[in-house]
């Protein structure tokens, strides 16, 4: 079984709604840090979200701060993203991914950095239209 697996996306008006869900299976989420990320066609991978290991400190992307909220539930071992007021730019293919060497101190400025993380999901599609 894959350690990560994502589920949630789908298709939405522009306004909408849409709450992404991240699964894991073979290890713990309070000994990882966990983020979100989204790939567009033709566009490079980019970080979304991220939380610290256990549900501390929360870090956005500009595009999305304010709008989207990353959580987690450790007892379930699920991530999860709020994503609200989306926009057609929102379309993307959302991967979760897990990061464990994520010290304290360098997390901030690391978080959107996609070659630290260890695991990665499949990835969920979601596309917002017009």
């Amino acid at each position: 079984q894959a350690p990560l697996v994502e589920s949630g996306g789908g298709l939405v008006q522009a306004g909408g709604s849409l709450r992404l869900s991240c699964a894991a299976s073979e290890y713990k989420f309070n000994e990882y840090c966990m983020g979100w990320f989204r790939q567009a066609p033709g566009k490079e991978r980019e970080g979304v979200a991220a939380i610290y290991r256990g549900g501390g400190r929360t870090y956005y992307s500009d595009s999305v701060k304010g709008r989207f909220t990353i959580s987690q539930d450790n007892a379930k071992n699920t991530l999860y993203l709020q994503m609200n007021s989306l926009k057609p730019e929102d379309t993307a293919l959302y991967y979760c991914a897990a990061y464990y060497f994520c010290a304290g101190a360098y997390f901030p400025a690391r978080w959107a950095e996609s070659s630290r993380y260890t695991y990665w999901g499949q990835g969920t599609q979601v596309t917002v239209s017009s």
